[in-house]
């Protein structure tokens, strides 16, 4: 009986296992990943548009903290000071005897106390050019980060598409290889029906050899791209993933509209022009070098011997004093004007930079439009060549089977399906290239 018991509870926390296993859900599979997803997490990952957007978040501060600059700073200022006495008396203090003095003539008082609570100002041109200098420099990092955020993205597309170029290619190495392996048999059978030579055989098994090498190679050069855009996307650059089914390819914009965007939304002509504001705000702050300042302060708290808000019989301790102080620059051997010099031949250099930015940016955009452009008409082409190499090779196979081609004739037709099929992958890559660089020169990517 005990044994019968033991065994109906191992059969019991059987079937209890067996159906917990059951209930677990199954992992979730990835989702495919789309071009948007690569693009996302390339920014997370990639470490130079990390800086970048670092970067342009302290600029931003800075300019803050140039704003600042000009507003009046408050302090409160909190001090003992102790001097050594010179034995020697002092007129008395009502009060008292006689009042020792302080060794160093600079302090007040042997025992000093200090609680002040200090405004400060500041108004020149020097405040003013800060300013401007640190809207120029935060102008400057916001462009600099879109130019790395388009790197970046022209980057990505480039990986994410020569991924799925590679996945294609491999797909079209396996259709060659298996109609090696085909014809492989199909001259064997001729041979053996004393219907071909053994040279056809040899031929076969040669391309057959030459298939293999071409899908091993295909199998490699997938791999490699899966790393390279895997490294950009997660820590674990093996890490599997599988992309997202391709859309049928956009129709290119028309010229106008991608003229406009171009130039509206140009970062690398922002950039440019924000380092010409800059230059001109190093300017005015080398003409601040030759004129005045003036310094305004307010002070309000204790400045005596005792610690109080009044001495010995009533003697009032807290009190406050104002200052306004103006320094006139007079001489600095030339020292500024120098310096203005300097500022104007960056400005001029500037121009220079902001005009060939220009110049750049009408010449992309005409390079890309065309090459999209190019590449579109392509696809039509290319379509077709491989439809009529696909028909070519069918024709040969069937002429070589009622023995009025050769085998040189198959293996060629072969070779001119893989090359149409392997260039038609391409052409589509190329097209959608040449669009994601005129999408991201418009900022539309």
């Amino acid at each position: 009986m005990l044994g019968e018991d033991v065994i109906a509870i191992l059969a019991l926390l059987c079937g209890l296992g067996v159906g917990a296993a059951a209930q677990t859900p199954a992992p979730k599979p990835e989702a495919p990943l789309s071009l948007d997803d690569a693009i996302r997490l390339a920014q997370i990952n990639e470490p130079a548009f990390a800086a970048a957007v670092a970067e342009s978040r302290a600029s931003a501060l800075e300019r803050l903290d140039a704003k600042a600059g000009l507003l009046p700073s408050v302090t409160f200022h909190n001090q003992y000071l102790f001097t050594e006495s010179n034995h020697a008396g002092a007129a008395a203090v009502p009060g008292k005897s006689s009042t020792s003095l302080p060794v160093f003539i600079a302090n007040n008082a042997l025992h000093e106390y200090f609680s002040q609570g200090a405004v400060s100002e500041t108004i020149g041109l020097a405040g003013v050019a800060a300013i401007r200098l640190a809207d120029a420099n935060a102008a400057r990092a916001k462009a600099e980060l879109e130019i790395a955020r388009r790197g970046l993205v022209s980057t990505v597309v480039a990986l994410y598409y020569n991924v799925r170029s590679e996945d294609e290619k491999l797909v079209v190495a396996q259709r060659a290889l298996d109609e090696a392996d085909r014809f492989v048999e199909v001259t064997q059978q001729r041979e053996t029906g004393r219907e071909a030579a053994h040279s056809d055989v040899i031929k076969a098994r040669l391309s057959q050899q030459q298939r293999q090498r071409e899908l091993a190679d295909a199998a490699l050069s997938k791999e490699k791209a899966r790393l390279d855009l895997g490294v950009l996307l997660s820590p674990s650059p093996s890490a599997e993933f599988a992309l997202a089914e391709e859309q049928a390819p956009p129709t290119l914009p028309d010229r106008e509209s991608v003229d406009a965007a171009a130039r509206a939304n140009n970062p690398d002509v922002r950039s440019a022009l924000a380092s010409l504001q800059a230059s001109r705000a190093i300017t005015l702050n080398s003409w601040a070098g030759l004129l005045p300042d003036l310094s305004l302060n307010y002070t309000y708290g204790i400045d005596a011997p005792q610690f109080a808000r009044s001495g010995p019989n009533g003697v009032k301790n807290l009190g406050y004093s104002a200052s306004a102080t103006i320094d006139l620059p007079i001489w600095d051997w030339l020292t500024s004007e120098r310096k203005v010099k300097e500022a104007h031949l960056r400005a001029a250099a500037t121009k220079v930079t902001l005009t060939a930015a220009q110049r750049r940016l009408v010449a992309n955009l005409t390079e890309f439009y065309d090459e999209a452009g190019t590449a579109q008409q392509q696809l039509a082409s290319l379509d077709a060549s491989v439809a009529d190499a696909r028909e070519s090779l069918r024709l040969t196979n069937l002429r070589y089977v009622n023995g009025e081609s050769s085998v040189l004739d198959v293996v060629d037709a072969q070779n001119t399906l893989v090359s149409a099929e392997n260039a038609q992958v391409d052409g589509m890559v190329r097209y959608h290239m040449a669009l994601a660089q005129l999408e991201t020169l418009t900022g539309r990517l």
